[in-house]
């Protein structure tokens, strides 16, 4: 069984880095570049976001913060793609990290579809902005709207579809997951949840204190670390263009 799902994964991976390419060689028609180059280039980021998602050492966990939450820094590749080849290529690295990790799931596939959803309200805004204005200000300005839209997304998400999720997938008693909340974090009040006149003041409780103050400190480090890596490599990323000829 594990070896079916292996060779599903290598297809699928294959079939998205080639239509990938069909994609971008589309968009731009003037630009001279290397398909294998390309391929490979994303291939790499790809792999990359992967190693950062997966491998624990490069997962932070906080101990104010339940323990299924965790810093990771998976996005600095996609933004990196995202930024040197447009907005596709950053959500294909994203795709390929949520698609790798799948059969290492432990959280029956929740876990990987919200990240996905939250990577993807990160970086794509930013990769967007930036191909439109590639420029310092054109950074802050795509670094700002992708920010504020991954954190409304993420507290929305979390409250109203990822904990119903879990507990509706994963068979989690909303009592149990509700304890597993407040034992980590102390401002959430355990009577929170038995109150008749608004049972989602726990949920609230767990986005407002857990999933903001997460995704705050990781989008924070994930923009500056982005900025300085990108910058210092963004000359060897990109293709030649190929000169124009005069009639």
């Amino acid at each position: 069984m594990s070896d079916i799902r292996n060779w599903v994964t290598i297809a699928v991976f294959i079939l998205l880095v080639i239509a990938l390419v069909k994609v971008y060689s589309a968009q731009s028609p003037k630009q001279s570049y290397d398909r294998v180059r390309f391929m490979t280039r994303v291939a790499i980021f790809g792999a990359i976001s992967t190693i950062l998602y997966i491998v624990p050492v490069f997962q932070i966990h906080l101990p104010f913060l339940p323990s299924f939450l965790a810093l990771h820094f998976d996005e600095i590749p996609a933004f990196i793609a995202g930024f040197a080849y447009g907005p596709w290529a950053g959500f294909a690295v994203i795709f390929i990290k949520t698609i790798l990790k799948l059969p290492f799931t432990t959280t029956l596939c929740v876990g990987e579809l919200s990240d996905l959803i939250f990577s993807s309200a990160f970086v794509i805004p930013a990769a967007i902005v930036y191909q439109k204005k590639r420029n310092l200000k054109g950074v802050a300005i795509g670094f700002a709207i992708s920010t504020v839209l991954q954190l409304f997304v993420s507290l929305f998400l979390n409250i109203y579809a990822m904990l119903p999720f879990y507990m509706f997938v994963m068979g989690f008693p909303e009592a149990a997951l509700r304890a597993m909340c407040t034992s980590a974090i102390s401002f959430i009040n355990p009577a929170w949840g038995t109150l008749s006149i608004w049972t989602d003041a726990w949920k609230w409780g767990y986005g407002l204190f857990a999933v903001l103050p997460l995704n705050i400190m990781k989008d924070a480090a994930v923009i500056v670390l982005t900025f300085f890596v990108y910058r210092s490599i963004h000359k060897l990323l990109h293709f030649e263009q190929t000169p124009v000829k005069k009639a």
